[in-house]
């Protein structure tokens, strides 16, 4: 389980003396536990992989923005933080699909549903959600599905 991984890789760091490391865990840990009593007041039962998966992404979207902020603002020393705890997200997160994975499975949907305009996008996007949510960029299928059904 990657929650695990999480914590063990948490006390490798610790021992190793590696402070930045440390506290970017730390802060995944922390999110984790966040979203873990979020879901214990919902009643909703979630995968744990699926449920850490869903905090490392939002955290690594959080982390890309913020870098292209302060690159746009002039401040890389804090884009070179939010960059050093990106790489720590992401040494977690599943491989992800890229540009060509995910046009084969938007035309996969698209003939299962059959879907032809853009009054199946949602349909196609709900699908591919469904199907490849973890693995799948969201921000990329958005333009490539709306590039296929237009």
């Amino acid at each position: 389980m990657i929650r695990d991984d999480i914590k063990a890789a948490t006390i490798a760091a610790m021992k190793a003396g590696e402070k930045d490391r440390t506290a970017a865990l730390r802060q995944i840990s922390a999110k984790i536990k966040d979203r873990d009593i979020e879901e214990r007041t919902s009643g909703k039962a979630i995968p744990d992989d699926e449920l850490v998966v869903s905090v490392l992404q939002k955290m690594a979207k959080q982390r890309r923005e913020s870098i292209e902020m302060y690159e746009g603002g002039g401040r890389q020393e804090l884009a070179d933080k939010e960059k050093a705890e990106l790489s720590v997200i992401e040494e977690f997160l599943p491989r992800m699909m890229d540009e060509a994975e995910t046009k084969a499975a938007i035309e996969a949907i698209k003939a299962e549903t059959g879907a032809s305009s853009m009054k199946d996008m949602g349909t196609v996007m709900a699908e591919l959600k469904a199907r490849y949510g973890a693995v799948l960029d969201g921000k990329l299928a958005s333009g490539l599905v709306k590039a296929a059904l237009s």
